[in-house]
């Protein structure tokens, strides 16, 4: 089994709330709540794929300096094993916004588990719920 090896960011707003992205149709997962981040490239650390990625489906720059390691994620699915280290970023410039098609919200920590998500990233809301 392949291990599939991504970035995630729990980007979070002036007032405690964390960014969640709609999965569009067509993708794997497709109508699901993530956190934005997106595959580790070749040649890249987790934290230059999530400054990539950022600027790519967000249309913000950050930078590696502002990423905070906060937890990681470790999911058998049924094709392919998902390892996701997770950061935390409160400072980037530009207006968040969708890129790639996909629906954005700002959720408060307490209504995280309102948003349908895949498995892998259901563990990291109580991990969100206590840092916030």
């Amino acid at each position: 089994m392949n291990t599939l090896l991504v970035s995630a960011v729990a980007l979070i707003d002036m007032d405690g709330r964390v960014l969640l992205a709609q999965r569009p149709e067509g993708k794997s997962m497709a109508g699901l709540w993530e956190f934005p981040g997106g595959k580790v490239e070749a040649m890249e650390t987790p934290e230059v794929a999530l400054v990539r990625e950022l600027k790519e489906e967000l249309g913000i720059d950050t930078w590696e300096s502002c990423l905070a390691p906060l937890t990681f994620a470790s999911h058998t699915y049924d094709n392919f094993h998902l390892l996701m280290p997770v950061f935390v970023c409160r400072k980037w410039d530009g207006i968040v916004s969708p890129q790639e098609g996909q629906t954005l919200a700002w959720v408060e920590p307490k209504k995280l588990r309102n948003y349908s998500m895949p498995a892998a990233d259901i563990p990291l809301i109580s991990v969100l719920r206590d840092l916030l």
